[in-house]
């Protein structure tokens, strides 16, 4: 649940369905809230919060606009593979000018285990489309990871010195812990 002083009356938890893209919906009925309604994406599943006194069928009627709006937002935000290929060239100028190799394709996969992969013999990178729609830093982070490997396989000294030239490394680090610890809470 969202830490934000709310205490939740009850959690009505909707499986996956086409409608809400994949996602479980979760609608908690707050007794603090008097009149507003919000939505938000967290660890995956869409939360809804409305205040306590609603009705079953008023909330019914508000789930599907309400994770319509969700997902029209985050679809805004989405980075398409053209954009992300471009970006990572800008990353390698900036963070690896001494880098003799670009990447042939930068895409987005679907990833449960993993946020990147990189095929260094086909020069491909691979980003989870879990991260399509994190902030720019983190999705930075990854790029410039991944770019590495073009010239590096492990994540040995050599490696980590050119990733430390990311200056926001440890901000990213501690958003991708975050996250994975989110989703192990919300399972």
């Amino acid at each position: 649940m969202r830490d934000d002083g709310q205490r939740a009356a009850s959690v009505i938890k909707i499986p996956p369905t086409p409608s809400s893209n994949g996602a479980e919906v979760k609608v908690i009925r707050s007794t603090r809230r008097k009149k507003s309604i919000s939505a938000y994406r967290q660890a995956g599943a869409i939360v809804i919060s409305v205040p306590a006194r609603l009705s079953k069928s008023e909330v019914r009627q508000v789930i599907p606009e309400m994770v319509s709006k969700v997902l029209s937002l985050e679809a805004r935000e989405k980075i398409g593979e053209e954009d992300l290929y471009k970006r990572s060239l800008e990353l390698l100028a900036k963070y690896l000018p001494e880098c003799p190799v670009k990447p042939a394709s930068v895409t987005w996969r679907t990833m449960s285990e993993r946020w990147g992969s990189c095929t260094t013999v086909e020069r491909s990178i691979r980003i989870s489309e879990r991260l399509n729609g994190a902030p720019g830093y983190v999705l930075d982070y990854l790029l410039v990871h991944e770019l590495i490997h073009l010239m590096i396989a492990d994540h040995g000294p050599a490696f980590e010195a050119l990733l430390a030239r990311f200056e926001l490394g440890k901000e990213a680090s501690a958003y991708l812990e975050g996250y994975e610890a989110g989703v192990r809470a919300g399972n």
